[in-house]
Parts: structure tokens; sequence; C-alpha cells
């Protein structure tokens, strides 16, 4: 009888264990790591592991140069779409053989290619005469909460397959606070 006890304690402690993590689990299955699913405002695993920082899937053609018209059309169906601050390998400026893994807010689209904007969190206190970078505050792209700025005048082209991570949607109105002054960069220049 003893052994009956004692095997019925244990099997009702597993059972009690077992319940406890469906409860506290974030999907109700008793798994301990929520499902995959984007995020539009939290930070994602990098989606596109076979290509490294560093390489892209195909050699780049150099920034744009031409007119812009930014398109705000974020959705929220996991491809990297205007509107929306995703993580991906930007080539240095001077020299595009070398780069950056970095935060880029897109803008449009150039045939294949989305057309990006960077994004840094070093403070460039633009004077009057230079509106080259724009405050965008803080959001879910930097996970230290620093706030961001966007530089408006060097365009990059992105493959949308060497994104590897999703930041966040930025809101509508500051998205065409950014359109605004990349459109009156372009035209000054």
């Amino acid at each position: 009888m003893a052994s009956d006890t004692h095997l019925l304690g244990r099997l009702l402690k597993g059972s009690l264990g077992y319940l406890r993590r469906i409860i506290r689990s974030p999907t109700g299955t008793g798994t301990r790591r929520p499902p995959k699913t984007r995020a539009s405002t939290e930070a994602s695993r990098p989606r596109n592991a076979g290509t490294g920082v560093g390489q892209l899937s195909r050699p780049y053609p150099g920034d744009f140069r031409g007119n812009v018209s930014p398109r705000y059309s974020p959705n929220p169906d996991g491809k990297p779409d205007p509107g929306e601050i995703v993580w991906s390998w930007v080539p240095y400026e001077e020299d595009h053989s070398r780069g950056k893994d970095r935060p880029v807010l897109l803008i449009g689209r150039d045939g294949g290619w989305l057309l990006g904007l960077m994004l840094t969190s070093k403070d460039h206190d633009n004077d009057r005469r230079s509106n080259d970078y724009v405050d965008i505050g803080t959001g879910a792209w930097d996970a230290q909460g620093r706030p961001s700025e966007v530089k408006v005048d060097r365009v990059v082209r992105i493959n949308p397959s060497d994104v590897r991570r999703e930041g966040a949607i930025l809101d509508k109105r500051t998205f065409q606070m950014v359109a605004h002054r990349l459109n009156g960069q372009h035209d000054s220049a």
C-alpha cells in the first residue's frame, strides 16, 4: 500500500508540474519558447542564416542616385516593406567591399531592390545648414533603447533576401517627416 501511495504521489506531482508549465507557457502548449512569428514592434531573430555578415547574395550595384518617391506600405506578412526598419549589411560609402550590419528604414523600391536609409544611434547635432540627419526617437530596432537618427543624404539598395532581422514598423507621421526631409535634401542637391 505504501508503494502505491508513493507511486500515486509521484504521478500527481509530475502532472501538476506539467500543468504549471502549460499555464506559464506563452503558447499554452507546455513548450518553453513562443512560436516564431513576426512581431512588427519587436526585434526578431535573423531570417537569413545562410548569408553571413559582410556577405551579400549578389553584388552591390552602388547607391541609388535617382529621385525617390517614398512609399509607406508596411505589411505584416514577414517580408520587408517600405515603412519598416530592418537590419541588413550595408556597404560603406567609400568602399562597397566593406560594410556593417545596421538598421535601415525602407522607403521604396528600385526594381528588385529595396531602397533604404541608414539609422544611427550616434547623435549628429545638425545646425540649420545641415539637414542630413532626422531624429526619429527610440524604437524596437535598438535593443538598448537609444534614440536614433536617419541619414537622408545616402539611399542604399538592399536585396530583400539580405534582410536579416526586422526591427519595427515606423509610425506613419515619423515616416512622412523623414520623406519630407529626404525630398528637400535631393531638391537642394
